[in-house]
């Protein structure tokens, strides 16, 4: 089961910065375009680790960058986000 605390320390490897820098560019553009992303596009179509993939969306939530707005009953793949203002 995913668990954002066990899989953000692989965020800081070389690898895991840049998986999160690609989500992260992914995701802003989504967010011009949309003005919402929700987690099965923002990771669409990116090779590697699905649980590292959600814990860089995680990680942005955590810097601030971005606010979920699903609770917390719905599956990982349809959780919705917004930029934080």
């Amino acid at each position: 089961m995913y668990n954002y605390g066990t899989e953000r320390p692989d965020l800081f490897t070389e690898k895991g910065q840049r998986m999160f820098l690609e989500i992260r560019d992914r995701v802003k553009a989504q967010l011009k375009h949309a003005g919402a992303v929700r987690m099965l596009e923002a990771v669409a179509g990116m090779p590697g680790d699905s649980w590292a993939m959600l814990a860089c969306v995680d990680r942005m939530v955590e810097l601030g960058e971005l606010r979920e707005i699903t609770d917390s009953d719905v599956a990982g793949q349809h959780r919705v986000f917004v930029e934080q203002r």
